[in-house]
């Protein structure tokens, strides 16, 4: 199974892919499939973890960031690392990923908005075209103290 087969994949441009879950399998093919970093958003205790993911990822020459991010209260300190890290990914091709693309699609599209010209209206169209943070208060909170609700 390829990477672009993973859970929610969805590309953003020739530099940037979102998912949520990859197999180890999946995480395997990044080199061939041409990725050179890997941002992972998705806890290493979580039940949906891949265990050996870094080890997987790094043995293949890919950068690898972690910023772990708890699904029931993301954070500014959380968004601050991820703009960090896609910062530090800048001229390569990335992968995000997380369990369902939920955090991602988020992440990405307040980072998006802020740094990338998105207007308001494809960063909400971007988040729920994979899920709908509306039904997850803390989500649709945290996401219009960046991206306007009106926009």
């Amino acid at each position: 199974m390829s990477v672009d087969q993973a859970y929610n994949f969805r590309t953003i441009d020739e530099a940037v892919s979102t998912s949520g879950l990859l197999s180890e399998e999946q995480l395997s093919e990044l080199r061939t499939s041409g990725y050179e970093a890997v941002i992972n958003l998705l806890p290493h205790d979580n039940q949906y973890a891949i265990k050996n993911e870094e080890d997987i990822v790094v043995s293949q020459g890919v950068d690898y960031l972690y910023i772990p991010i708890d699904f029931a209260a993301p954070t500014e300190q959380d968004y601050s690392e991820f703009v960090k890290a896609m910062k530090s990914c800048q001229g390569k091709k990335v992968l995000i990923h997380c369990a369902a693309n939920y955090r991602v699609s988020a992440f990405y599209s307040m980072y998006a908005y802020e740094h990338l010209g998105w207007p308001a209206i494809r960063a909400k169209e971007h988040i729920e075209s994979i899920w709908c943070p509306e039904d997850n208060p803390p989500w649709d909170q945290f996401i219009s103290r960046v991206v306007p609700s009106n926009g």
